[in-house]
């Protein structure tokens, strides 16, 4: 149960939010940086990728129960999420493309998801919890 798809999905997906917070910060840190390049992290539409597999054809194994259990599925890795350079923003005089109103609606949207993704995690643990306790006795 601890090394389950789901738990790893979510791991994951603190991991990319954690990193586009970071990237968020350093757009925002060099916003009058001449000719600097403004970056995003890509992570959920990779993440879809894998889960919806290429061709209709499920990559991530299926969670078994017992391991006689029949597998099926293709078992698939986790795809990381990747920090990459914003293409077609318009640049300021400067030749630096960061927008800070955007940005603060991306962090603002980041945080967010990222509060959501640590309420899920801990609900995934809590139930750990009371099946362990048998079942909040």
């Amino acid at each position: 149960m601890l090394e389950s798809y789901h738990l790893q999905i979510l791991e994951r997906s603190l991991d990319a939010a954690t990193l586009r917070h970071r990237t968020i910060a350093n757009n925002i840190a060099n916003i009058d940086t001449p000719q600097f390049k403004s970056s995003q992290v890509v992570f959920e539409e990779l993440l879809q990728q894998e889960l919806s597999g290429v061709g209709g054809q499920q990559k991530l194994e299926a969670y078994r129960t017992h391991a006689q259990h029949i597998a099926f599925g293709n078992a698939g890795s986790l795809p990381m999420p990747q920090i990459v350079s914003n293409q077609n923003n318009v640049m300021q005089n400067n030749g630096n493309d960061v927008d800070f109103e955007s940005e603060m609606n991306l962090h603002a949207r980041n945080q967010i998801w990222y509060n959501g993704l640590t309420q899920f995690t801990a609900g995934h643990f809590q139930k750990l919890k009371n099946v362990i306790q048998g079942g909040g006795k």
